[in-house]
């Protein structure tokens, strides 16, 4: 918990402004009352003021009207968002009239607004699917120069200090990508490190995971691993990355000694890298419900701006926390 506190003192520290483009939902604007009370960030709600407005009345959410909020289909800007997305789009064959009524998807407005720079980040996805939040985050914001890949970061919050750094893991990518190819699984991991950095604060050590280490096993699964370690390395000398290395090579320090002696990473890694999607979101549930890890994310990285993604499942609470967490982001911390 710590940590959160941590991220969230960060974020008070900051002028950012996050827009919730799911305004009318309940968890959602019970967590902007809370972001607005406690100063974490500045909020632009999306969807109908007077339905809005009625719902935090219901709720005594009294820090609501402190929010900018915005009616995507009676807007007085509306014309100038249709013209920016038409504009962006009109090479993939998007009319000025198709783009007039995507302006009115609190999806796509929230975006627009982030291009245009009123606002820094945006948190959705607890009425939404995660291919609805990306789509339009993928048309308009896009990803980070020499980054094509977009993944999903769970810090994984341990009860045992032993694990990481102070119980600390981040795992990656849990959420996005599903078989990514070796130059994806580098960029992955080079991303990984860098929300690490930014958001737990400490320096990575990165594992490549896989059922082989060190040429235990021999099969493509395990050279695609062994492949994207090489990439990563070149992408970023400085990172601190091995594989490939089983998983508990990668944490406990006697195992990593054994299988992998002389290498800086085995038995002391606090980012896991998985070689897929389906690896990677097992394996995240699993810790999460057999270990009791707190699981905050995921953290989208990759996007030339901070989108991130709510499961639909999720808590006030975990509204709440991925706001903080994008904020950070923003700042670059």
């Amino acid at each position: 918990m710590q940590l959160l506190d941590s991220i969230k003192q960060k974020a008070k520290q900051e002028n950012k402004t996050i827009v919730l483009p799911e305004g009318t939902e309940e968890r959602t604007l019970k967590a902007a009352n809370i972001i607005l009370e406690e100063g974490i960030a500045s909020i632009i709600l999306l969807g109908n003021r007077e339905e809005i407005m009625k719902l935090a009345g219901q709720h005594g959410l009294k820090a609501i009207e402190k929010a900018t909020v915005i009616d995507p289909e009676t807007w007085e800007r509306r014309s100038y968002f249709a013209e920016m997305l038409f504009e962006i789009r009109k090479n993939k064959g998007l009319t000025m009239e198709e783009a007039h009524k995507l302006v009115a998807d609190p999806l796509y407005l929230a975006t627009l607004l982030i291009k245009n720079g009123d606002a820094d980040g945006e948190v959705a996805g607890a009425a939404n699917s995660t291919g609805n939040v990306l789509r339009p985050a993928f048309q308009i914001v896009k990803t980070l120069p020499g980054i094509s890949v977009v993944s999903g970061a769970f810090i994984m919050i341990m009860k045992e200090e032993k694990w990481g750094d102070n119980g600390i893991i981040v795992f990656a990518d849990c959420a996005v990508h599903p078989d990514p190819t070796a130059e994806e699984l580098a960029q992955i991991a080079v991303m990984t490190a860098r929300t690490t950095r930014a958001i737990v604060g400490v320096e990575p050590r990165v594992a490549m995971l896989s059922f082989s280490t060190k040429g235990s096993a021999k099969h493509p699964m395990c050279d695609k691993v062994i492949e994207a370690t090489r990439l990563a390395k070149e992408m970023d000398p400085s990172l601190l990355i091995d594989g490939e290395l089983q998983a508990d090579a990668a944490i406990v320090e006697a195992i990593g000694k054994s299988k992998a002696p002389g290498s800086l990473i085995a038995g002391n890694a606090n980012v896991l890298v998985f070689p897929t999607l389906e690896v990677g979101n097992i394996a995240y549930k699993l810790v999460q419900r057999l270990a009791g890890a707190e699981a905050v994310g995921p953290v989208l990285q990759g996007m030339a701006a901070p989108i991130n993604d709510l499961s639909r499942g999720c808590s006030v609470d975990d509204i709440v926390n991925l706001v903080a967490i994008t904020v950070n982001q923003a700042a670059g911390k």
